[in-house]
């Protein structure tokens, strides 16, 4: 029974398994400190007799009565080492092949004791292989970046291409993993570099987004000179004005081709070197997926209607949203540095 004392102004309670968490760690702290049960009991807000029981509780290890786990240790190892093997599987083939092993589980026990071990399931983060030559270019690239301020990346223009589909679809199978194992190799979901679909060119800065560009065809070196001639000089002249700028582009081979380093050269236009298989360290990718989650409700009947929601929704892009990107750019070369060239959360 819970009433209130009008004489004292606090909740009494009548069992120790009443109180809560915070009450209870009120009472172990305060009984370390050397306090009394009766300012224990004010500063907790229960009864006296519910501070004496607990602390006698404490004392005496008593542990909660409740049914004996129907798994042993050993059993939930061999769960651990199966989901650990199989972390894309769903709870049905993991319990499967567990009760395959000789264990005697329900499959709502199978999924509690992943619970229990801090297993959830989670949508795999979308990461390129990356090999160790890779790797080590992403250290070199970042260490010699370390320095730069957020000053000097606002001075970068980041160019990107991104695909748009009509359907969205589901996003693949799941993934079992537990806190801070999104990078784990075994939890990664490998990325296709060049999807066979229509692309869209965009570029950004600190200063906010420039004009979007849609590819009809497979872009070469040919068509991105195009792009650059008819976008990126307009969006530079938007973003920077007179001021000086260095634009940053990935190394597809459209864009490191020798006739488009060449017409960069021609242009006066310095680019900034790039490390292969590194879209956690553009910001526009973050943007791109900005717009997308932005266009998830949206369900447009034709590649028209989805140009038109695609242009809608970039031009809503404010500069702050830019910035604030731009700003994480030392970050994104900490995390590299610390990852040792692998990858990273961005």
């Amino acid at each position: 029974m819970v009433f209130q004392s009008s004489s004292i102004g606090y909740t009494v309670m009548g069992k120790t398994a009443d109180l809560t968490v915070v009450q209870k760690t009120t009472i172990d702290t305060l009984h370390k400190e050397g306090k009394t049960q009766k300012v224990i009991a004010k500063e907790a807000g229960c009864s006296q007799s519910s501070v004496s029981k607990h602390i006698n509780r404490e004392a005496k290890g008593r542990k909660r009565c409740g049914r004996k786990k129907c798994t042993s240790k050993r059993d939930n190892r061999t769960l651990e080492r199966i989901v650990k093997q199989n972390p894309f599987k769903n709870v049905g083939e993991i319990h499967k092949e567990w009760t395959a092993a000789g264990v005697s589980a329900s499959r709502t026990t199978t999924h509690r004791r992943m619970k229990d071990m801090g297993f959830c399931c989670r949508i795999p983060c979308v990461k390129p292989l990356l090999n160790h030559r890779q790797r080590q270019k992403r250290l070199a690239w970042a260490k010699e970046k370390q320095d730069w301020t957020a000053g000097e990346w606002s001075k970068v223009m980041f160019s990107d291409e991104s695909k748009f589909c009509i359907s969205f679809g589901n996003q693949g199978p799941r993934v079992w993993r537990k806190r801070r194992e999104a990078l784990h190799p075994r939890c990664l979901k490998s990325s296709v570099k060049f999807p066979q679909s229509v692309m869209v060119w965009g570029a950004m800065s600190s200063a906010g987004v420039g004009p979007l560009c849609f590819l009809r065809s497979r872009v070469n070196a040919a068509t991105y000179q195009e792009v650059l001639e008819h976008f990126m000089l307009p969006a530079a002249d938007q973003l920077f004005g007179d001021a000086d700028f260095i634009f940053q582009q990935d190394l597809a081979p459209a864009h490191s081709a020798k006739a488009t380093s060449t017409w960069l050269k021609d242009h006066g236009i310095p680019v900034l070197n790039w490390p292969a298989n590194s879209p956690d360290l553009n910001p526009i990718e973050n943007l791109w997926g900005i717009v997308k989650k932005k266009m998830q409700y949206t369900r447009p009947n034709n590649s028209e209607e989805l140009k038109a929601t695609i242009r809608a929704t970039w031009a809503i892009i404010t500069p702050e949203q830019c910035h604030r990107l731009i700003d994480s750019m030392p970050r994104r070369i900490a995390a590299v540095i610390q990852a040792k060239g692998g990858p990273t959360k961005y």
